[in-house]
């Protein structure tokens, strides 16, 4: 539907519109100029007026012309959209009344590709209905019913508010009045298995990509891990027999020699060699109590700085006492004021 293909524009429809369908469209046209009635007596655009052709300053509307000669000026975001005729190749869908409340529609399902259309024509063939509905986007599939009503599904989910759109709207089968030939469309949005299941899949992968996503975060903050202990051979062994000799490196040698002996590395063949690293590690004993020994005596000549220097302290914190007490005699404390009497007892008691 190439012709109506851009005429879901909200804002106006376009000027040059080929002509498909002469009939169609004069029948269009006139319904535009005096109120055409629908099956129940109703008009079936109450609110049109004749001269809106005159307000923008176009001579009144031939109903041949192709195109319909009126633009609406641009409708600002915030007011709602005044729906538009949409012609399309083989039926044309005019707008339902604005003043009428908005069509209901059920909850939307999660991941909704999927809508049901009634109010079909009797005569409508699936053509038609692609005809019209192609204009919202890619149709995957269409499950016509018998009675009139069919659903459909879309490529995307964006795709189902732009079929909603066309809720309402009265569509006449080229420029038949025939009741078969006419109906109101009611749009809403179905619930359909395959969408629900490629909705369940996108959050499943959506969780899984969070869930990798916060992994490699901790991993970011994690600790390393520290490297894992070699098996025992005779070169590693060598290796670790000089570590042991080395002040510096003797706790990371006896860690590896204690991993290697509680994984049952010792055997006939390697027995004497664990034998001799644990001699070594035996040595090393002599020098930690050397250490500790002279840990000891720098704590005892610690400790006897230190008391030296509190009994210095001591002696000092006397001899400001002293001098509190011997200001507090009568043959001075006489001649302070009240507030200095005060501030002395105060130093006085904290310093005892």
């Amino acid at each position: 539907s190439t012709d109506g293909g851009r005429n879901l524009s909200l804002d106006s429809i376009p000027m040059g519109l080929p002509m498909s369908d002469p009939s169609a469209w004069a029948t269009a046209m006139n319904n535009l100029g005096m109120a055409p009635m629908g099956m129940t007596g109703q008009p079936l655009l109450p609110d049109f007026d004749p001269a809106l052709g005159m307000m923008t300053g176009i001579p009144p509307i031939n109903p041949m012309m192709p195109g319909l000669g009126i633009v609406p000026p641009p409708i600002p975001p915030d007011m709602p959209a005044v729906k538009e005729i949409i012609h399309c190749k083989s039926c044309t869908l005019f707008p339902p009344n604005p003043h009428l409340p908005p069509p209901a529609t059920r909850e939307r399902p999660p991941g909704c590709k999927t809508v049901f259309v009634g109010g079909l024509p009797e005569n409508g063939t699936e053509q038609i209905i692609m005809e019209v509905f192609e204009q919202c986007g890619e149709v995957i599939a269409i499950r016509k019913s018998k009675k009139n009503f069919c659903h459909i599904r879309f490529a995307e989910e964006f795709m189902v508010d732009k079929a909603l759109y066309l809720s309402g709207y009265r569509i006449r089968l080229g420029s038949s009045t025939d009741k078969k030939d006419t109906g109101r469309l009611h749009v809403d949005f179905a619930q359909a298995r395959d969408d629900l299941y490629e909705w369940e899949c996108k959050q499943r992968m959506l969780a899984r990509e969070e869930r990798h996503r916060r992994r490699l975060a901790e991993e970011r903050f994690r600790p390393p891990s520290p490297p894992p202990v070699v098996h025992y051979s005779d070169h590693e062994c060598s290796v670790v027999a000089e570590k042991l000799k080395d002040d510096t490196k003797f706790s990371e040698a006896i860690q590896t020699l204690l991993t290697w002996i509680e994984r049952g590395e010792v055997n006939r063949r390697t027995a004497n060699n664990f034998y001799s690293m644990i001699q070594s590690a035996n040595s090393h004993i002599r020098r930690l109590v050397n250490e500790k020994a002279a840990h000891e005596k720098e704590m005892e000549e610690a400790k006897e700085k230190f008391k030296l220097a509190l009994s210095g302290i001591l002696v000092q914190f006397e001899q400001i006492v002293a001098v509190y007490h011997s200001a507090s005699k009568q043959k001075a404390w006489d001649h302070f004021t009240k507030a200095q009497r005060k501030n002395i007892s105060v130093w006085c008691k904290q310093a005892e």
